[in-house]
Order: structure tokens, then C-alpha cells, then sequence
């Protein structure tokens, strides 16, 4: 491979590339949230919302939040740039580099891996409450030894993505999650047959043994095979893996510097969610039917986040190597263009969706949860649902904005930045739960949540613009006038095809209770989407001609 960097695109064609490559990271990532709506759904089924599934679902996200406090932010953000700069200036292109990083990784993880599984009891102490009954407590700390080997295969999944993703092959890290959920979803169809769905006692309290090794191995196997499925890839993208254990003077050093800030960042932001996690388990644990806890607020979170997770990230995957490159080379402008340019691509969905997200939470909830166990305490799910879409925009701001600082490699200004996100999270959601009964814990988690973020995205854009002498601002702020105006009139249109809809119903449907929320959002969804596209066209909003561009190329 050559040491030299490759030449530069023009606008029009670097935006065409990005849109191809972005093109193959969503439609991974929407077949990947597909099935993992049927996992959620079957979760559900067979769970409910309540303590019994707050027990499972607690425990086994507890590692990958591990993995993202201990490598997660290095792997995510400082390893592509860098790995592109080693690809670019090394002789070898970056294969003696890329080969150390993958040897270090691998027994950084393991070493944690069982340092984690051995402390499994002091590690779900910090994330449940000191309400919940003795027996869900005892199967958390049951499903966290099961699952927590999981910090390895999230470590070595992530860190082979992103040396596929600094080689320009980006569809297989979005692909491979398809399989996780693949095998989580035939594990719950065989919980489901074998145990049933759990009844109105089992959801107060935990699980048998059976149940434990069940659930537990099956999830731990879903991630081992998402990274098994990524290694025949790399040989195909050029790279063959050797052990390499000469760790001095090689520049990993410049990497570990950038990674502290980079660490101190995920530090601070997980410090913060463990405090949301705990305070989630108080909703649920003194047993309340309509408590609302982690189960509720991850089950919503995974909803809201499939517009983020199709067209942001997949956006932001696609130019960060972009943005590294050039930062490189001094080009502040074409960094800030690009991602100002990208930063509007991303809006013209998320906006929309922040405004429709609230009309139509009841009967997504019903339509998406309301199944098996979870069937009487659907209406749990609702409030959640409708506050999450306002601060998954906001969310979504501050993280492509970060994409910036990232390519700039200032790891140190993300990492004050963040202290401020988790601050507010912090403060908004103590004196939210604290403040309300188990009902609204969720919902508060979400007001915090959306006010953190919001706070966020202003100090990071901010700074970023000042930094890079402007972010393209008042083309964003005529953007900004222009789909808020056309939001403003496409969801004002499909609320009163709403109303109408429930005039048309009135005390009883006119079908049954799933199949008439499917009709109110096909209805209603597609009346805000069509006029949304009129009324788009006739303001000039040129950049959903971008989107459907993302969404309907063929990779």
C-alpha cells in the first residue's frame, strides 16, 4: 500500500460518496433494527415492563456499558483518525500500527473481562436499588456472570468495525448485528415455549436457574457471533492479523494521550448513567403496576433512536474519515462544510420525527409492546414515548457536532464538554424521580436526558464554530427557519387527521385494539410524510432530496 494520502474530492463528489456509503450502513442498520423490534417485542411478551424484566435487562446491559467506560470511547473515536493517519503516512500503511492495536485490545479485554465476571455481585450493587426483593437480586447477579464475558466480544467487535470502517468498507459492522439479534430472538422463542410468558406474580419478582442459563447464555452467544461474522472481512479489506507485541516507540503512545480525554469522557458520561440506571430501578422495585423503570426507558429509547441509528450514525460513520483527513491537512473549511452540510441532511428526518413521535406514542406503544406479559401495563410505556423524540434531536446535534472535535483531535474539549451533559443529566434527573411517584420515573429520565443533551449541543456548537472560524451558521439558521415552518404545518395537518380518526372510533374502534393502531399510524404517519414532502418541496429544502437519495441508493 502506498504512504501516500489519497487526493482530495470535490464537494459534489465527496457528498456523492458519503451518500453511497451511507447508503450501505442504513440499510444494515434498518434491517438490524427490524429484528431487533422483534426482539423487543418478544422481550416484551415474555417479560412485561416491570421488576422481572428490569432484573434481565439490567444485567445484561451492564456490559456493554462497562466496555464503553473502558474502551469504548478510545475504540469508537480516537482509533479511526488515527488509524486512517497510519494508512495514509506509514510505510506499510498502517498494518504494523493496526496489528499492535488489535494484540493490545485483545488482552487489555480479556484481563477486565474476568476481573468483571469474578466482582459480578459488587458490579450490579452499583446499578440496582436497595428496594428490590432479595430473589431479583439474586438473578441479577445470576445474568451479569453469564453475560459480562460479554465486554470482550463488544471490545473486539467495535475495534474490528473500525478498522473496516478506516478501509472504507462500512457495511458489514451495521450488517453483523443482524445475527445477534437473530439468536437473541430464537433464544426468546424458545423461553417463550418452554417457560411461557410470565405471569402477574413472576413480574415482582426473578428468575429460576433454568431461566437464568437460558436467557443469559443465549445473549452472550448473540455477541460472540456478531464479531465472529466481521473477521472473514478483514482478510477481504486487505489486512492480515499478526501478533504484534513491541508496544514501545511504534505511536501508540500518541493514541493512549489522545485516548485519556477520550477515556475521562466516557468516564464521566457512564458515571452518569449509572446514576440513571439506579434511579430507573427505583421505579419498578417496590412493585407498583404502573411503575416505570429501565425496561420502559430502554425499550423507548430503542424506538426513537431509528431514525438517529439509519441516518445519523450511519452519516457520521461515513465522514469521519473525511473530517480526519481533512483536519490533516489544515482544511478547516472543507471540515466545517462537510459537517455542517451533513448536520442539515440528518434534521430534515430527526426534526419531523421530534414532532410526530408525541401524536402517535399511544398507539406505538400498543402496536410495538403491548403483547404477552406486557399486554395490561402497555399504557406504561406511553409518556416515555412521547417526551424521547424532542430530546433525541437534541442528542443528535451534539453528536455530529462531536465528530468535529474528534477530527481535530481535541479529545480534551469533548471531555469538558461532556462533563456538563452528565452535570445536568445528574441534577434534572435526582430532583425529577425524587420528586414524582414511580409512574413518572422513566418519563424523568427522559426530561433529564433531552435538558442535558440540549445543553450539549449548544456548547459544542459553539465552540466548534469558533474554532473552525464558522459552521456554515446562517445557512443553518435559514434551514432551520424553513423546516421548522414545514414541521409546524405537515404535523399540524396530521394531528387533525388524528382527532378525526378518533371521532371516527369513538368509544369502540372498528377493529380490534392492535389493528386499529396500525391504521392510525399508517394514516396519520403517511399524511405527515406526504405533505412534509410537499410542503418541503414548495419552501426548497433542498437537502431531503439528499435523504431519499440515502435511503433509496442502491449500495
Amino acid at each position: 500500500m502506498s504512504g501516500q494520502a489519497p487526493p482530495a474530492e470535490d464537494p459534489g463528489e465527496e457528498q456523492r460518496s458519503i451518500l453511497s456509503s451511507s447508503a450501505v450502513m442504513a440499510a444494515g442498520t434498518t434491517f438490524s433494527r427490524l429484528s431487533g423490534f422483534i426482539r423487543s417485542i418478544l422481550l416484551a411478551a415474555a417479560l412485561g415492563n416491570l421488576v422481572h424484566a428490569d432484573v434481565f435487562t439490567i444485567a445484561n446491559t451492564i456490559p456493554n456499558m462497562l466496555y464503553i467506560l473502558l474502551a469504548g470511547g478510545v475504540f469508537n473515536a480516537v482509533l479511526v483518525p488515527q488509524l486512517v493517519r497510519a494508512m495514509s503516512h506509514d510505510p506499510d500503511g498502517g498494518e504494523a500500527y493496526t496489528n499492535r492495536v488489535v494484540t493490545l485490545a485483545a488482552l487489555f479485554l480479556a484481563a477486565v473481562t474476568l476481573v468483571l465476571v469474578a466482582a459480578a455481585p459488587w458490579v450490579v450493587d452499583l446499578y440496582t436499588s436497595d428496594t428490590w426483593p432479595p430473589d431479583a437480586l439474586d438473578s441479577t447477579v445470576a445474568f451479569a456472570r453469564l453475560c459480562l464475558p460479554q465486554v470482550f466480544f463488544y471490545g473486539m467487535f467495535v475495534l474490528v468495525g473500525q478498522i473496516l470502517n478506516s478501509r472504507q468498507r462500512f457495511g458489514p459492522m451495521m450488517w453483523a448485528p443482524i445475527a445477534n439479534n437473530v439468536i437473541s430472538v430464537a433464544t426468546l422463542v424458545v423461553y417463550l415455549v418452554v417457560f411461557g410468558a410470565a405471569t402477574e406474580a413472576e413480574q415482582r419478582g426473578g428468575f429460576t436457574t433454568g431461566q437464568e442459563l437460558l436467557l443469559g447464555i443465549g445473549s452472550t452467544l448473540g455477541i460472540a457471533v456478531q464479531l465472529l461474522v466481521l473477521v472473514p472481512y478483514l482478510r477481504a479489506a486487505g489486512f492480515r492479523y499478526r501478533p504484534r507485541f513491541d508496544f514501545r516507540d511504534t505511536g501508540l503512545g500518541h493514541t493512549l494521550r489522545l485516548g485519556t480525554w477520550t477515556v475521562l469522557f466516557v468516564v464521566v458520561n457512564q458515571l452518569a448513567y449509572t446514576v440513571v440506571v439506579r434511579l430507573a430501578s427505583t421505579g419498578t422495585g417496590a412493585g407498583a403496576a404502573d411503575g416505570t423503570g429501565y425496561t420502559v426507558y430502554s425499550s423507548a429509547f430503542l424506538i426513537v433512536m431509528v431514525p438517529h441509528s439509519v441516518i445519523t450514525v450511519s452519516l457520521a460513520t461515513a465522514i469521519l474519515p473525511r473530517l480526519s483527513r481533512a483536519a490533516a491537512d489544515g482544511d478547516l473549511a472543507r471540515l466545517g462544510s462537510t459537517l455542517s452540510s451533513t448536520m442539515r441532511t440528518a434534521l430534515v428526518v430527526m426534526v419531523p420525527f421530534a414532532a410526530l413521535l408525541p401524536l402517535l406514542a399511544p398507539e406505538l406503544a400498543r402496536l410495538l409492546l403491548g403483547y404477552g406479559a406486557a399486554a395490561a401495563t402497555v399504557d406504561n410505556y406511553v409518556p416515555t414515548l412521547a417526551l424521547f423524540g424532542p430530546a433525541v434531536l437534541f442528542f443528535t446535534v451534539h453528536y455530529l457536532v462531536l465528530r468535529g472535535f474528534y477530527a481535530l483531535e481535541q479529545t480534551r474539549t469533548v471531555f469538558l464538554n461532556q462533563c456538563a451533559v452528565a452535570a445536568t443529566n445528574v441534577a434534572v434527573a435526582v430532583a425529577v424521580v425524587t420528586t414524582t411517584g414511580p409512574a413518572w420515573t422513566s418519563p424523568g429520565l427522559v426530561v433529564a436526558y433531552g435538558a442535558a443533551y440540549l445543553v450539549g449541543a449548544v456548547l459544542s456548537y459553539r465552540v466548534l464554530s469558533r474554532r473552525l472560524g464558522g459552521l456554515d451558521g446562517a445557512r443553518l439558521l435559514r434551514f432551520a427557519v424553513r423546516i421548522v415552518l414545514v414541521v409546524a404545518l405537515s404535523t399540524a395537518l396530521a394531528w387533525a387527521v388524528h382527532l378525526g380518526l378518533d371521532a371516527v372510533a369513538g368509544e369502540e374502534p372498528p377493529l380490534p385494539g392492535r389493528a386499529w393502531s396500525a391504521v392510525v399510524v399508517a394514516v396519520v404517519g403517511g399524511v405527515d410524510v406526504l405533505a412534509f414532502l410537499a410542503l418541503a418541496r414548495a419552501f426548497r429544502v433542498r437537502e431531503v432530496t439528499a435523504v431519499l437519495s440515502l435511503v433509496t441508493r442502491r449500495s
